[in-house]
């Protein structure tokens, strides 16, 4: 058994654990963040993609001896003061949601895209969410609901004509 400090969606977190657990059962059976979903257990579908330290990661094939000083955002951890994250905005509106199983681990993706890349090409983000399988929408949607994030953060980015950002303005 190890003892593990690491953050989760802000919050501080310690765990006692074996160290080859890994960081998906921690999420969802020690610590309750049912979101992040297991597909394969293997780190080829994608589905319980987190970002770790701002990269996502398959959750799957990290293990606990890892999280150490760790920062770990799960799907749960991007709403802020009950406002969905523009990326989950705009997968709904997009129809970027079927069955809805990979789309925690895609908007993930797609959300660590962003971070680095608020203007990304079409071919960058078929690149970074080319770890995330879908069965149901055939990436189409998808792929629109990215651009129409970058698009909406791009905008609230912007310089206003009172000189500052909408951001700082709306604060």
């Amino acid at each position: 058994m190890i003892k593990v400090k690491f953050k989760v969606n802000t919050e501080e977190r310690e765990i006692v654990t074996e160290p080859t657990k890994t960081l998906l059962e921690i999420l969802r059976d020690d610590l309750g963040l049912r979101g992040t979903k297991e597909g394969c257990g293997k780190g080829e579908c994608g589905a319980c993609t987190v970002i770790m330290d701002g990269k996502p990661v398959v959750s799957c094939l990290v293990l606990a001896c890892q999280l150490a000083g760790c920062q770990i955002t799960t799907i749960e951890g991007l709403s802020r003061d009950g406002k969905l994250d523009p990326v989950q905005e705009a997968f709904i509106e997009e129809g970027a949601v079927q069955c809805g199983f990979c789309t925690p681990g895609m908007i993930l993706s797609a959300k660590a895209l962003l971070m680095g890349n608020q203007n990304p090409t079409d071919e960058e983000i078929k690149e970074a969410i080319s770890g995330n399988l879908c069965r149901c929408t055939g990436y189409i949607k998808i792929i629109k609901a990215i651009q129409k994030a970058a698009k909406a953060q791009r905008a609230a980015l912007a310089p206003n004509t009172s000189g500052g950002t909408r951001k700082n303005r709306d604060q």
